[in-house]
């Protein structure tokens, strides 16, 4: 890779600085998160073009104000959404960009509601106004404000489910640049996620390296052979590219490829972490993928009564260490952790249950010690002189 050999010490670190805010914020904009970069991401414009769109065919527009990565679609896979973010929300987050596009600079709450729900119509959405409903749709525009596409001049968006009239301004410079999938192109829904998942120019090269760089874990299993085969072949060299790029380090396991940032930026999803699902998600790993054989399988096929008798177990030994919310509901307890699992790349819906990756072993927790073998370390008395500081010293 030639992109960063010409610039500086400095100028690359800044450079791989940009290109891992841009990872994690696509829509960087001056007054949003990390915004303070944008002014850095201008001045490098063109190495970040030149840097994504080889390494992952990628196009990246830097304007003044905002700049905008544009990544490929994840395809059928919904693990990368956003978290909080329900498939009706998604509904009307499409619906919302929709309506957007003809109703001008600023709008009233009620109206821009209203033409959502006529919209939905017009497409023979169901959008009854219930509770739900309202919950879904004000995720969706939530989420649109905190993009900084709606701002909220005056009132605002409730998150408290209670209609309140706010005036909405648009902000139309990154409202078009917010879709990223060929709605021109595409001859149905179908059509539009399957146009936006393709390939970049570099093939089997690109469609690797984006999963590399954007989901938690790449298993050889679930490649298509080509696929597969190019990168059992490139781990040495993708190990140094990446992190020289955008600074991932690499784990090369039989089972697959993980790109782990040991900053913890490029994700939104941590694992391990501190919450009750997180923990107990950890502490069932050794359970769930327990194999005594010599030859254990890359996959684990985990019925969903085991998991469940396992994550009650965990409950009831150490009752205090959890939330209460979650030891009260242990139906909800067991579908949270199976759904951590399987958005970290450890676990897949299948017939019998789950099927748990024998990559999950990486994060196989380890006590600190056994307290029956640990012997106590022995007391070293420090010799004492025949001297002290206060004896009288003989002076001839």
């Amino acid at each position: 890779m030639n992109h960063l050999d010409n610039l500086s010490d400095i100028d690359a670190a800044n450079v791989v600085r940009c290109a891992r805010a841009l990872l994690r914020r696509p829509l960087l904009r001056s007054d949003g998160p990390d915004g303070e970069l944008l002014s850095l991401v201008y001045r490098h414009r063109a190495t970040l073009q030149d840097l994504f769109a080889g390494l992952l065919g990628y196009r990246l527009v830097v304007e003044r104000r905002f700049a905008r990565l544009y990544k490929s679609g994840p395809g059928h896979d919904d693990t990368r959404g956003v978290l909080g973010m329900s498939p009706r929300a998604y509904a009307y987050l499409a619906l919302t960009l929709a309506v957007l596009t003809g109703i001008g600079r600023q709008t009233l709450l009620s109206r821009l509601v209203a033409d959502i729900r006529s919209a939905a119509v017009e497409a023979g959405i169901d959008a009854p106004d219930d509770v739900t409903e309202r919950r879904a749709l004000t995720a969706a525009l939530r989420h649109l404000v905190s993009l900084g596409v709606l701002q909220e001049t005056e009132g605002s968006v409730a998150q408290d489910m209670i209609p309140q009239e706010a005036l909405i301004t648009i902000d139309t410079d990154l409202l078009g640049q917010l879709v990223t999938g060929p709605v021109g192109e595409a001859q149905s829904p179908a059509h539009l996620i399957e146009l936006a998942a393709r390939p970049g120019p570099r093939g089997v090269e690109h469609a690797v390296r984006r999963k590399l760089v954007e989901t938690p874990l790449v298993l050889y299993a679930d490649l298509p052979d080509d696929q597969a085969e190019w990168l059992r072949r490139n781990q040495r060299k993708e190990t140094a590219l990446l992190e020289q790029a955008f600074g991932l380090y690499t784990e090369c396991r039989v089972e697959g490829v993980l790109a782990a940032d040991p900053e913890d930026f490029l994700t939104d999803l941590s694992f391990p972490g501190v919450s009750t699902v997180a923990r107990i998600a950890l502490l069932a790993l050794p359970d769930l993928v327990e194999d005594d054989s010599e030859d254990p399988p890359a996959r684990h096929v985990v019925a969903v009564e085991r998991i469940r008798e396992v994550c009650a177990r965990l409950v009831e030994d150490y009752p205090a260490a959890w939330s209460k919310q979650f030891t009260d509901d242990l139906d909800r307890l067991v579908a949270e952790v199976t759904e951590l699992l399987r958005r970290m790349g450890l676990a897949v819906p299948v017939e019998e249950g789950w099927s748990i990756s024998a990559a999950a072993h990486r994060w196989l927790p380890e006590p600190d010690g056994d307290p029956e073998r640990e012997q106590p370390e022995p007391v070293v008395v420090p010799e004492v002189p025949s001297w002290s500081l206060f004896d009288e010293e003989n002076v001839s």
